[in-house]
């Protein structure tokens, strides 16, 4: 059923999504000071493409909390309005709905995860 679903999930905007994910790793892999970012950009470029049986896990990552509220602010906002757009059009059909409950999934790890890293 996973395999099914992220099959489907592809197929319904997760490749758009990833792609977004990618280019933007890309981007912020040009300078030294991006290179982190850009690393947790693909990791989340792989966790858009294929999220049926995966989990995310909280802690590693970035510890500075200037640099995480960079993150949030310069990327993390704005892949999750992508993330929030992607959902509401996958609800507005039946078969869509599970897709649309996965895309709102994402918004949380996205905003969240560097949020709570940066209060540790």
């Amino acid at each position: 059923m996973r395999v099914l679903g992220n099959i489907l999930w592809i197929i319904l905007g997760g490749l758009a999504i990833a792609i977004g994910w990618a280019l933007v790793g890309l981007i912020l892999c040009i300078s030294i000071i991006g290179i982190p970012f850009g690393i947790q950009a693909f990791k989340m470029a792989g966790l858009t493409l294929t999220p049926f049986g995966k989990t995310v896990q909280y802690g590693g990552g970035v510890g500075s909390a200037l640099a995480n509220i960079l993150w949030v602010v310069l990327v993390g906002c704005w892949m999750a309005l992508g993330y929030l757009g992607a959902g509401v059009l996958n609800c507005i059909t039946i078969i869509g709905i599970p897709f649309g409950i996965q895309s709102f999934k994402m918004i949380t790890p996205e905003i969240l995860r560097k949020l709570v890293e940066g209060l540790r």
